[in-house]
């Protein structure tokens, strides 16, 4: 006896058209829903970055049409300004002191907050409270007041022998007040911190502790491994943060980036370049200039990751 095989049954090709329309059909409410925030993308974020890249090549002074000059406010950039040089070097300053100094704080707060038993939430509330201001220009203004000539810091110094006439005043100290005061606000890395070392098994700190293991040797070898990964999230947000610092440096240098350029940021020179002296060109070419450095210091960060961020599930 013989068998015939049967050819599959496959659908007609007028079926495969009307699954395509209905799958369209259906990602119809989807993108209805995504236009909001598609709009915003476009003429709040793409839009504004092709203009600002093509006034970059321009001479334009916000009055008259702008001029196309190519490649010469980069040239004038590197070449010729020697501020735009000591803004970049306050800058790098500013992040080598204040990203350190504000996670090594969060990072602490967080260690005691994890071993408190009582008040727990009342602690992480107020330790909070600081990064619920932000940058305002209110609380960046009563900071100057703190650390001004005759403030309470001045006061509190010079009654035990310290006269420094102020740290704002001072070329020397006015960048480490605009640091302090990005440390102070410490609250969100903290509950970051918080959340990473609550995920740690407790059976990690017991088997070090049974090994003989002291509080420093657990932290080393258990604590710091454990939350790598939430210590380099914290770092490429603060080291991203810090670069595009403003509001605090424009409050405490009152706009001009005193005393002797100390306090110039980077930021703050794009807005005197840009606002003040009218050549949004060059600072159109200074924010393009900063976006790729930011690139730059975010991918050396991931990279370097590879040696010393630590993921449980890497052994897997």
């Amino acid at each position: 006896m013989t068998t015939t095989a049967i050819p599959p049954v496959t659908a007609p090709d007028s079926a495969r058209p009307r699954e395509r329309r209905g799958r369209g059909g259906r990602l119809r409410p989807a993108y209805v829903f995504l236009s909001p925030w598609i709009l915003g993308v476009v003429l709040l974020t793409l839009a504004p970055m092709a203009v600002s890249l093509y006034l970059s090549f321009t001479d334009y002074n916000l009055f008259d049409a702008p001029k196309w000059v190519g490649l010469r406010n980069y040239t004038d950039m590197f070449t010729a300004d020697p501020r735009y040089w000591r803004s970049v070097g306050t800058t790098l300053l500013y992040v080598v002191v204040a990203v350190p100094l504000k996670l090594a704080l969060a990072l602490g707060v967080a260690l005691l907050l994890r071993s408190t038993r009582r008040a727990k939430g009342f602690y992480r509330s107020a330790f909070y409270a600081p990064s619920l201001l932000g940058a305002s220009m209110s609380i960046a203004l009563v900071w100057r007041a703190l650390y001004n000539d005759g403030g309470t810091v001045d006061d509190v110094l010079s009654s035990i022998g310290i006269h420094t006439g102020g740290w704002v005043a001072d070329p020397h100290l006015a960048v480490f007040v605009v640091a302090l005061l990005s440390a102070w606000q410490f609250g969100a890395p903290m509950v970051i911190f918080l959340a990473g070392l609550q995920q740690i098994p407790s059976d990690l700190y017991e088997a070090a502790a049974l090994d003989g293991a002291g509080q420093w040797r657990r932290f080393v070898s258990v604590t710091l491994p454990m939350l790598s990964p939430v210590l380099f999230f914290n770092l490429v947000l603060e080291t991203i943060q810090s670069f595009q610092v403003f509001t605090p440096a424009f409050a405490i240098s009152g706009g001009k980036g005193g005393p002797a350029d100390s306090t110039m940021f980077y930021t703050l020179y794009l807005y005197e370049r840009g606002f003040s002296a009218s050549h949004m060109g060059y600072a159109s070419a200074m924010a393009w200039i900063l976006l790729l450095a930011i690139g730059a210091v975010t991918l050396v960060l991931f990279k370097t990751s590879r040696s010393w961020v630590f993921y449980a599930n890497e052994g897997a």
